[in-house]
């Protein structure tokens, strides 16, 4: 059985019932569990239809132990009055609820926001939905690649002319995982003043469209519409990729002191002083030719070179790596961001870290993903059932 220890960690304090699956839900409870939270991750029996079917890919696959791991499993038939009981129980002592299901879902168990805060007014519950809790498309299913769509995303990525493309991850479940999170743990720090929980709401497409950033305030400012810039910053010029004798390479070099570095460490001077690039205005105007000219330049060295040589002139430059070559960078190994973990079953393994660093509260992986209902009878006994019931709730197919 999988042990943990979330002693002198950050939110070692709170309680945590996670209803969630698939990946924008556990996302944002992975923060609270990565963090010390006693996380109780609610999964259908493994004996119900529910229960047997995929929460998010294969449980011993790479997603869902990067997803669920620092948390306990009990398993729980909430369409059985006796699970709801033992919900109810869990939720009269815990601090947050995390649910993704379709809105309607949870108020047909009657385990939404309104029924619990009768049982617990200190209970912070959050949601994550496609569209949000209530409009024209609370109804509709929502998925990443639909709000990526709908958010706007799509438009402005790609190379120009080449149509809409979508980001290389699931970015509008992540972000919404991050911003629910974030309100949960700004709904905590609330009750610390009120005393009372709330109901924080984030969606993939509110999350998406908060994303788009500098790209939203253009179109709210000054009613432009971007469109797609392929690898060029919009607005920081020269910004891009640029080849090399063994590939490509980014360098960012806008304004004036930093392109005249740029063209010093490239050894062509006079690109600065030429007319067409002097300031950001001329730059932007001439971008392509600009872009040419320091790419004929690039090409005669490697990526390697290019990177030790713009580096040490003050100019950011980095490799563009394949994923197998960022867990080889020193710098990505020197940042621990591939986290280690034994698994009963899998072995030693690693996962990924955390984005984040705290100076007195490290981060680790305490547990690997917990197997199915594996802590069932060591939660229900801290939930005040005796053997006896517990032994019932397990014939019922409750547990």
């Amino acid at each position: 059985m999988t042990t943990q220890t979330n002693s002198g960690l950050p939110l070692a304090r709170f309680k945590v019932l996670d209803l969630t699956r698939v990946r924008a839900g556990p996302t944002a409870v992975r923060q609270l569990a990565d963090w010390g939270a006693d996380v109780i991750k609610i999964e259908a029996p493994a004996t119900s239809a529910e229960g047997q079917q995929s929460m998010g890919g294969p449980r011993h696959g790479f997603d869902f132990q990067n997803l669920h791991r620092n948390k306990r499993s009990l398993t729980l038939n909430l369409k059985h009055a006796d699970g709801i009981e033992v919900f109810n129980k869990l939720a009269a002592d815990a601090d947050v609820v995390v649910e993704n299901y379709r809105p309607d879902v949870k108020n047909r168990l009657g385990i939404d926001y309104e029924s619990l805060k009768i049982i617990n007014p200190r209970l912070v519950y959050a949601s994550i939905s496609g569209f949000g809790q209530d409009g024209p498309y609370v109804k509709r299913p929502g998925v990443d690649q639909i709000a990526q769509g709908m958010g706007g995303l799509m438009s402005i990525t790609g190379l120009p002319g080449q149509g809409p493309v979508r980001v290389g991850i699931p970015i509008a479940d992540l972000t919404s995982g991050l911003y629910c999170a974030i309100g949960i743990l700004t709904a905590l720090l609330e009750r610390e003043v009120s005393g009372e929980g709330q109901w924080v709401q984030a969606s993939l497409l509110q999350a998406q469209i908060s994303m788009l950033d500098f790209q939203a305030a253009k179109w709210l400012m000054n009613k432009e519409v971007p469109g797609q810039a392929g690898n060029n910053h919009p607005t920081s010029i020269p910004t891009g990729v640029f080849p090399t004798s063994d590939g490509h390479i980014n360098i960012a070099a806008a304004g004036d002191k930093m392109f005249d570095r740029l063209c010093d460490a490239m050894g062509a001077p006079d690109l600065s002083q030429h007319p067409d690039y002097i300031g950001d205005k001329a730059r932007l105007e001439n971008r392509d030719a600009l872009n040419e000219r320091i790419g004929d330049v690039t090409a005669t060295k490697t990526s390697a070179q290019w990177v030790e040589i713009l580096n040490e002139a003050g100019v950011p430059c980095g490799p563009i790596n394949n994923i197998q070559e960022v867990f080889e960078d020193p710098q990505v190994q020197h940042l621990g961001m591939a986290a280690a973990v034994h698994h009963d079953k899998l072995g030693d393994i690693q996962i990924v870290g955390q984005g984040v660093k705290l100076s007195r509260s490290p981060f680790k992986v305490r547990s690997a993903t917990p197997e199915q209902g594996e802590h069932n009878d060591q939660i229900l006994r801290d939930c005040g059932y005796g053997e006896d019931a517990i032994a019932v709730l397990r014939k019922n197919n409750t547990i």
